[in-house]
């Protein structure tokens, strides 16, 4: 007796969709008859599915999880995992296997925002849709199949950033890390630490130091530089201003190390990017 009735197609990507691109290796609908385990390990491969109805079970890094219908699952398939439905109430899903050059950054960046790899967002329809794009793209086969999956595998994976459990819309971000952000903005110039932010706002600065670092993703001495960078190349788009006057008028404490933190974010010399830009 067959334990499921699925839907699937498997894809082959091109060489240059796997140098390039976010790329399909296997998009499908399942629905589960009777229980039955999928254990795999050691895929060069990320897999996400969504419940669609019924309920199982992950396990993954060394726990066992309930999942129900509107759960999302996002699994980086190098390591062991495996994934059951439940006999009471077996379960429907969507899913796609997929893979890119840069797929362990993002895991791993997604990670390190306090994000969970098994999450239940608000909107799961714009999740369905995606899928059912990546699927309908698959089935048409055209020119630019691998051009328009990279495309949604990119929409898919700022989806699940933005409707996990760390989903930081604007309107949610805390009033106070507002507001040391917008010091950083105005005041990028000046001399600032951690310990003046800490006192400045009256907050911890662990406490500073990790909320800043899950709602905007980046530390605030990498923020700081950042903001810093972007001002000056203003500066040297829109001025006329001396290489020196734009360290100091962008709070770096000389040119020398201006130009070589501006090199390191920009792969050229202040004075290369005047020119180029």
């Amino acid at each position: 007796m067959a334990k499921s009735s699925s839907q699937r197609i498997i894809a082959t990507p091109s060489s240059y969709a796997k140098e390039h691109y976010l790329y399909v290796q296997e998009v499908g609908t399942l629905q589960s008859l009777e229980p039955h385990i999928s254990q795999r390990q050691n895929l060069s491969s990320c897999l996400f599915f969504i419940v669609l109805n019924g309920s199982g079970y992950v396990s993954y890094d060394g726990n066992r999880f309930i999942i129900t219908a509107g759960d999302c699952v996002w699994l980086d398939c190098t390591k062991p995992y495996s994934h059951e439905s439940s006999a009471n109430d077996p379960w429907s899903l969507m899913w796609v296997h997929f893979y890119g050059k840069e797929i362990p950054y993002f895991y791993s960046n997604f990670l390190k925002q306090s994000r969970s790899f098994l999450f239940h967002p608000e909107n799961t329809l714009a999740f369905m849709n995606i899928l059912q794009q990546i699927y309908q793209i698959h089935s048409s086969k055209t020119s630019l199949m691998e051009l328009f999956a990279n495309r949604c595998l990119t929409d898919l994976i700022t989806l699940c950033f933005s409707e996990n459990q760390g989903n930081q819309e604007i309107s949610s971000i805390p009033e106070k890390m507002k507001q040391v952000n917008d010091y950083l903005e105005n005041n990028y110039a000046q001399k600032i630490n951690l310990e003046d932010l800490s006192s400045r706002f009256y907050i911890s600065k662990f406490h500073l130091s990790r909320e800043y670092k899950k709602i905007y993703g980046v530390t605030i001495g990498s923020d700081l530089t950042s903001k810093r960078i972007s001002h000056a190349k203003s500066m040297l788009r829109f001025s006329d201003a001396s290489i020196e006057n734009i360290a100091f008028d962008c709070g770096f404490q000389n040119a020398g190390y201006f130009i070589k933190v501006f090199k390191k974010y920009e792969n050229m010399t202040p004075l290369e990017y005047r020119r180029k830009w």
